[in-house]
């Protein structure tokens, strides 16, 4: 069978295409940017750029699909998001029906009987949009995910990590069905195979009612803590986003959505999936299992800053999503130009701005038995994967774009820093500096968020002097005052 998968780079995505490649299928994996696709290593898949609010692109996908699943949804967008996404699947029902795509798959959510989150209104509302064209819908609904990756789980693993004492909104009391991904990734697969499962709408839900509370215990009893929750009345859900926000690696906007869909209890009638799809359908506590075993395989579809066990310094309780941090400045100068200093970064060079503050740190690593002053480099210019470069590791080289670093100071938690050159004309490079903090703990984060307030003089810095080298080893001269 012919397959094309649109949202592929997403979460639900990156686990399914290694699912349908082992049933034989036909893979194509779609996503806004093919350079995301590459980097996952789908060598037997067929890699496409295309996104939903370009129908040619869409039409160009579609051509020659017999199943395509639709799994794009902006979780994470602001704005006028509900608009984009109806447009968007007006968008992919049409070229779907003009190129003879024979079925659509489309995953939506669980919905409470009494909701007003515009997020989950607008995944009801792209399924009734897809169902408007002419190519049978298969809608699959599931709640909150058992898996590495999943928001829902990870602020799950987040709260028990990092709060040994949790003041808590009333909706932890809320209750729901949460699924395992490998369950909700079978159910995905097979209804992509199967006739009767055309045009019919399937609650997918795991085999336990549970409230939020009940699952932050589980999880707590499975990695050897017993977190103390007191729920309050008076957090909204504003504020209770925001308040998960600052314990969590999770963005405000996700959750956010998160909050609105867990107001409510959450019914499922899964009765129907489970007769045309049996399976072993595993409980909370088995999935949170499956979730330790996935990690110590290192069998993470994740992106390379997320979920990784390699940027977690194979600690599974460090927290899955990042914390960031970023700088940017745009040079006048090639983007070789811009590369050439990136790359020379450290040793004798140092770090090009804010020197004594490295210099106070590296200080203070070395008095707890670090190596942070540990200074050096293999070679003054070139660098490859491997490298140590002072106290920092070289994780990955991708000349003349990008250098990733992993942070070797002792630090409560694991920390990357990225550099990423992308030219924007002629001698005109934007140079842009990210720290990806993985925090372990509550001590994680207070550390991230002791050394916030730096982080924005000294990233920004950094990308200044960096564009000012670049400038004056190009041009012979200092003249770069543009960010």
């Amino acid at each position: 069978m012919r397959v094309t998968v649109v949202g592929a780079s997403g979460y639900i995505g990156s686990n399914l295409i290694p699912k349908l490649l082992a049933r034989g299928h036909r893979v194509r994996a779609t996503a806004r940017s093919r350079v995301v696709l590459e980097a996952r290593g789908w060598t037997e898949a067929d890699l496409i750029e295309a996104d939903v609010l370009k129908p040619d692109s869409l039409r160009h996908a579609l051509h020659g699909t017999d199943v395509a699943y639709y799994l794009v949804h902006s979780l994470d967008a602001a704005g006028d998001f509900r608009s984009l996404e109806e447009q968007g699947a007006a968008n992919f029902a049409a070229a779907a029906e003009q190129t003879g795509v024979k079925r659509i798959v489309y995953l939506g959510g669980l919905i409470p009987e009494d909701v007003h989150s515009p997020h989950l209104i607008s995944r009801q509302a792209t399924g009734a949009r897809l169902r408007q064209g002419r190519v049978p819908v298969t809608e699959i609904r599931a709640g909150i995910i058992v898996g590495p990756g999943s928001y829902a789980f990870e602020v799950i693993r987040d709260l028990v990590n990092n709060l040994p004492v949790m003041v808590t909104p009333r909706w932890v009391q809320s209750k729901s069905p949460p699924i395992a991904l490998d369950n909700l990734l079978n159910y995905l697969v097979r209804v992509g195979e199967l006739e009767e499962a055309a045009g019919g709408i399937f609650d997918a839900a795991g085999p336990e009612m549970l409230s939020y509370a009940e699952l932050l215990l589980q999880y707590g009893e499975r990695v050897g803590k017993r977190p103390k929750i007191i729920p309050v009345p008076v957090l909204t859900p504003q504020l209770s986003s925001y308040w998960l926000r600052f314990v969590t690696s999770v963005p405000t906007s996700i959750a956010k959505a998160l909050v609105e869909g867990l107001k409510h209890d959450i019914k499922a009638d899964s009765s129907e999936l489970r007769r045309l799809v049996p399976q072993n359908l595993l409980t909370y506590r088995e999935a949170v299992d499956a979730v330790f075993d996935i990690e110590r395989r290192n069998a993470v579809a994740s992106r390379w800053t997320e979920g990784s066990l390699l940027f977690r310094n194979y600690n599974p309780n460090y927290a899955y999503y990042a914390k960031r941090a970023q700088g940017s400045a745009l040079a006048h100068a090639s983007a070789l130009a811009v590369w050439q200093q990136v790359a020379a970064i450290g040793g004798d060079n140092r770090y090009y701005y804010a020197n004594l503050l490295w210099s106070i740190r590296e200080f203070f690593d070395w008095a707890l038995g670090g190596p942070g002053r540990n200074h050096g480099r293999r070679d003054p210019i070139a660098v490859r994967a491997g490298d140590t470069i002072d106290s920092w590791r070289v994780i990955d080289v991708d000349p003349p774009r990008r250098l990733t670093l992993g942070f070797g100071m002792k630090a409560p938690g694991a920390g990357v820093l990225e550099f990423e050159v992308k030219p924007e004309g002629a001698q005109r490079t934007r140079i842009t500096l990210t720290a990806h903090w993985h925090p372990a703990g509550v001590w994680g984060l207070a550390y991230w968020y002791a050394f916030a307030p730096s982080h924005y003089f000294v990233f920004n810095g950094m990308a200044r002097a960096i564009a000012e080298r670049a400038y004056a080893a190009e041009h012979g001269g200092k003249a770069n005052d543009e960010t």
